[in-house]
């Protein structure tokens, strides 16, 4: 896989699960399955923290209780 200043490095193609993939120009940030010859980009939108394993420990022992 190639390494590149395209943002995070994408390691598996979300289609076919190979890991030949080379960033594209276009669209920006995309990147190119030369496995399955898609062109795709990956976009994160939001990370959801109240369900980390130990966020919910960690917050109750800030607020002084137990989990």
């Amino acid at each position: 896989m190639s390494e590149s200043l395209h943002g995070s490095a994408v390691q598996n193609c979300p289609y076919c699960a190979d890991e030949d993939l080379w960033p594209v120009v276009e669209p920006a940030g995309g990147w190119q399955c030369r496995s399955c010859a898609r062109v795709f980009t990956v976009r994160l939108v939001s990370v959801d923290t109240s369900q980390i394993p130990g966020r919910l420990r960690e917050e109750a022992e800030l607020r002084g209780g137990t989990p």
